[in-house]
């Protein structure tokens, strides 16, 4: 009998990565439902007046998927990245029924904590195992897939939900999409996704560092302070996050306040994710062969101009273009700082150090969304969003000062494959 062979990369596994590409583009549809839709919900069905209670859903969802990320890292090494990503679909079953059915923002507000967790687990285990699965020459390529078919589907979910909502209302219409994406992604993860520690076993038997730190606390620690690029590439993508947040609860309550209609304020609040999903197809590949630390600077910057354009203007051809700039500049940040973090991690703790990072991440959310509240309801909304930029204006200074451009290492092609039973 043959024995299976392990092999790392994108043509070799190119089943299993499209599956993954398809299942994250479900992921990403999860939280497309809520971009357009949620926060009008709040302010029209339940009469919220304060944007910071508004608000309140996306700090529960990002607590909430920071700390998922944090463990899901530990619980892919020790229970295997397939059971973590079906874990992730089985929480996230209940929340759009709880969206629908909700007769009070707490409901809106616990869906969204089981989104975090279903966020948490389900698209990290997409990344790792995408990682996992292409070795180190192409990181930045497998990550840029499978960014792009997570916030595309945001992105075209998000345009959908507000043309629905236009014509049958915030609910519940609306959420049947997400409906649909729960059931499929769960099937498809469930009978089809195979493990990938074989992959990592591989990789870390050709590697020429040393598989240290082992534990958890070392880890987290050289993640989120000690190692300069590592910190930088955690202190960017928190600032990322925390402006995607703050567009999230803001951006529909700053053009509904000029008056623009439910199905224009969904086409502002596609550009965005879609702008961010589409390109990071050219984006990945260019970390790849430019570097991580130009795009991850000059994304940061084009960011800070688009929110700055939305901010100082009142017309929709303008946030047109500001949805672009911020679309454009999350592309060029999103897969460079995961694939960093990547080059920087051995692949023996690489699933933590990720893990780590994506905590420090999406804690962002709750810090801008709640920060982003508290500044609009003493100041406005406008200066809420300058705020946000002037910060990733910063943000991206910090790693131009500190970030160091790592060469990836690459496995010599005659070490590419080992029998399955060797990997392990």
């Amino acid at each position: 009998m043959t024995t299976p062979t392990v092999s790392l990369g994108l043509r070799e596994n190119w089943r299993q990565f499209a599956l993954l590409v398809l299942i994250n583009a479900f992921v990403g549809g999860m939280v497309g439902i809520e971009r357009t839709v949620v926060p009008l919900i709040g302010s029209e069905e339940f009469h919220l007046a304060s944007t910071t209670l508004i608000v309140s859903f996306i700090v529960s969802f990002g607590m909430v998927k920071a700390f998922a990320n944090l463990v899901s890292g530990q619980f892919a090494d020790s229970w295997g990245r397939k059971r973590v990503l079906v874990l992730g679909w089985l929480v996230g079953l209940p929340v759009p029924f709880m969206i629908i059915w909700a007769p009070s923002w707490k409901w809106i507000i616990a869906a969204n904590a089981l989104l975090g967790i279903n966020q948490g687990l389900a698209w990290s285990m997409t990344v790792i195992m995408k990682v996992d699965l292409v070795g180190p020459k192409s990181r930045g390529l497998a990550v840029g897939l499978n960014e792009f078919a997570g916030y595309l589907a945001v992105g075209v979910t998000a345009f959908l939900t507000g043309y629905l909502a236009s014509e049958y209302g915030l609910r519940p219409v609306p959420i049947y999409l997400g409906i649909g994406y729960a059931v499929l992604g769960s099937a498809l993860s469930v009978l089809l996704v195979r493990d990938t520690r074989d992959h990592v076993h591989l990789e870390a038997s050709s590697h020429a560092r040393q598989a240290l730190p082992i534990s958890f606390r070392e880890v987290f620690a050289l993640t989120s302070f000690k190692d300069r690029n590592l910190f930088a590439a955690s202190q960017a993508g928190l600032v990322n996050n925390l402006n995607d947040g703050m567009s999230w609860g803001m951006f529909p309550l700053f053009f509904a306040s000029f008056g623009l209609g439910v199905e224009r304020i969904g086409i502002l609040k596609a550009i965005y994710p879609a702008t961010w999903g589409i390109l990071q197809i050219a984006t990945g590949p260019l970390s790849d062969r430019w570097g991580r630390k130009g795009l991850i600077v000059a994304g940061m910057w084009v960011q800070a101009a688009g929110l700055f354009l939305t901010a100082a203007t009142g017309r929709f051809e303008w946030w047109l273009v500001g949805s672009l700039l911020l679309g454009l500049g999350t592309a060029m940040v999103y897969p460079s700082l995961i694939a960093a973090v990547s080059d920087a991690s051995h692949p023996a703790w690489r699933a933590r150090s990720l893990s780590v990072y994506r905590f420090w991440r999406d804690l962002g959310y709750a810090i801008g969304a709640l920060s982003a509240g508290l500044i609009a309801d003493r100041f406005g909304l406008s200066a809420a969003i300058a705020s946000i930029a002037a910060l990733t204006f910063v943000s991206g200074a910090i790693v131009a000062v500190l970030m160091r451009e790592h060469a990836a290492s690459a496995l010599d092609p005659a070490q590419r494959t080992t029998p399955a039973s060797e990997a392990e």
